[in-house]
């Protein structure tokens, strides 16, 4: 029997290949688990590409997390796959405008485009989350995807700020969804080449960095160390460990300059 046997998983922000999410997808899958896969506006057709590479193609939905009616509807939409049980969800969504928002322009960074990436990428988890809360009970689990914000990075601006606030979102999830037993944890993963890291103007310095302090090293082309952490923490392996982040990046966070 796998991790996963039987366990009900919905795996967001699938894109490429070369995702966490997809790695998580098909890890997920060849450790037990049945899983949905959800992308939202021109994402889906790249992940419906992505996953169509799978030995087990999963199901692919439309969710939008910015969407009332796409959460509201979640419940229904999941119950065609899974009946009326959810045991696991992977966030693995986030957005700030490159053009504004990123590279350099911390201190020119309009309002509008700061909600925009909290709203994508921090209050997304707890709405996600509390859409699918009727499906989950006891033994749940919510994942989710960081790159470490305890610290600045070089042109990553507000995407750090609102790294900062999935953190603290996270925090607050466990605290107040521990009781129904449902579990809530981050994965700090070091950078993995992925579309959205080349989205951010100056993105490989960060390739840089690692390849200089990491004490393990680091590949940022492999997504499998982190996705194999977030299928751990999905799993009943982890049944006592809440509001936690977990460093996969090489052991880079433990070193100074």
């Amino acid at each position: 029997m796998g991790l996963l046997e039987g366990k009900n998983i919905l795996v967001t922000g699938v894109t490429m290949r070369t995702s966490i999410a997809y790695a998580v997808v098909d890890i997920a899958q060849r450790e037990g688990a049945n899983v949905v896969v959800s992308a939202a506006g021109r994402a889906v057709a790249p992940a419906q590409r992505a996953i169509s590479k799978l030995e087990t193609v999963p199901p692919l939905i439309e969710v939008d997390v910015t969407d009332p009616d796409h959460l509201a509807a979640l419940p229904q939409t999941l119950s065609e796959h899974f009946g009326d049980r959810l045991d696991g969800i992977v966030h693995s969504i986030a957005y700030a405008d490159p053009e504004t928002a990123l590279g350099g322009k911390f201190l020119s960074t309009g309002w509008d485009a700061v909600a925009n990436a909290v709203h994508i990428s921090a209050y997304s988890l707890q709405s996600l989350t509390m859409a699918a809360k009727p499906m989950m009970g006891k033994g749940g689990s919510v994942v989710g995807l960081t790159f470490d914000a305890t610290v600045s990075w070089p042109t990553y601006d507000w995407m750090g700020v609102a790294k900062a606030a999935l953190e603290s979102t996270s925090r607050y999830l466990a605290r107040y969804l521990g009781p129904d037993g449902i579990r809530c944890n981050l994965v700090a993963a070091g950078p993995v080449d992925t579309v959205a890291k080349k989205a951010i103007p100056g993105a490989s310095s960060f390739n840089d960095i690692w390849a200089e302090r990491a004490p393990l090293g680091w590949d940022p082309s492999d997504a499998v160390p982190s996705a194999k952490a977030i299928v751990a923490l999905l799993s009943d392996w982890f049944p006592a460990t809440t509001g936690e982040m977990v460093h996969v990046d090489g052991g880079l966070h433990s070193t100074g300059a």
